[in-house]
């Protein structure tokens, strides 16, 4: 019986010895490259950990923000920032448990990233700002715009999610994953299993771009390195998102909101033009432009078209 036992423990501490250099191996190639330069910005001392913010240009404040999600970073915006800057002071952030942000072991809840945001725009930004916001970073500006209106002007969202799929509730099987996710070793090895390059691969071949091609691999390096900064931080908030923490139901604000609101789509999405309709349903002001030849992110792979959508609304 002790035999057994003692081989047993030796049997798991060289199993968890192998995990845990796996997990060191993969922290230490991902951000060899080091495409996400922490000299190009600032920080903001938050209470849950400092946020990693840029600012361009000069002119009325735009603040950007990228699609929440623990490969995305303000990285998104980099096609972007020099077109609009020519006319806007422009803000960007890498979202708590994103990109250069901290990554703390917490549950990150909608409700915290409209903290978050309220207070970057009062403390950093200091005035009214337009905000553009990406996928499912959607719902929780719209919630922020909601519930004080001395933060934004214009609401622009790019590729929102679809009402019913940000309502969905945490349950026992998701609240396990999350749980499992927490632990050092095993969690990070979990994590590290399901953020591969394989899975940053698939996400502009299916998910985020038209053309997968246009997809440089700098750019799926950058998306590669994002997921796993801080150590692999991003799994408590890929935890949190699996488990439906970061939801909410953003219909009643839709209802109420009176800030001007633009929602841009893709055509070549089949679920993007009825996404739009549906939000435009609560709000008959709603205005919206379709993009082609991109998908969620046109940012990146069409940001000529998407910049010249945006003038349109501001010229309108």
């Amino acid at each position: 019986m002790k035999k057994n036992l003692k081989q047993f423990c030796l049997l798991t501490g060289l199993a968890s010895g192998a995990i845990y250099g796996i997990n060191k191996l993969i922290d230490t190639t991902s951000g060899i490259h080091k495409l996400l330069n922490e000299t190009t910005g600032y920080f903001f001392e938050w209470r849950y950990g400092n946020i990693f913010y840029t600012k361009h240009g000069a002119g009325s404040p735009l603040l950007l923000i990228h699609d929440l999600y623990p490969a995305s970073s303000s990285y998104e915006w980099n096609r972007m920032i020099k077109k609009l800057e020519k006319e806007h002071t422009v803000y960007t952030i890498d979202l708590l448990g994103c990109g250069r942000s901290d990554k703390p072991n917490l549950t990150y809840t909608n409700y915290m990233y409209v903290q978050l945001v309220t207070d970057f725009v009062k403390k950093v930004i200091k005035e009214k700002t337009d905000v553009i916001a990406t996928g499912e970073s959607v719902s929780f500006t719209l919630m922020a715009a909601n519930m004080d209106e001395t933060i934004f002007n214009r609401l622009f969202f790019i590729s929102p999610p679809s009402l019913e799929s940000i309502q969905k509730n945490p349950n026992n099987r998701t609240i396990f994953v999350k749980k499992l996710l927490e632990f050092p070793i095993i969690g990070t090895f979990f994590y590290n299993l399901k953020m591969t390059q394989e899975h940053i691969n698939y996400l502009f071949e299916e998910k985020y771009f038209y053309k997968s091609s246009r997809a440089s691999a700098k750019l799926k390096d950058v998306y590669y390195e994002a997921a796993h900064t801080k150590y692999s931080g991003g799994r408590f908030l890929f935890g949190s998102i699996f488990s439906n923490y970061t939801n909410i139901n953003i219909i009643p604000a839709l209802k109420k909101v009176e800030n001007p609101i633009y929602l841009i789509g893709s055509r070549n999405s089949d679920e993007s033009v009825r996404i739009l309709d549906s939000y435009a349903k609560f709000d008959e002001n709603i205005e919206t432009a379709v993009l082609s030849n991109c998908k969620k992110l046109p940012q990146l792979e069409e940001p000529e078209k998407l910049y010249k959508a945006l003038q349109m609304f501001y010229d309108a």
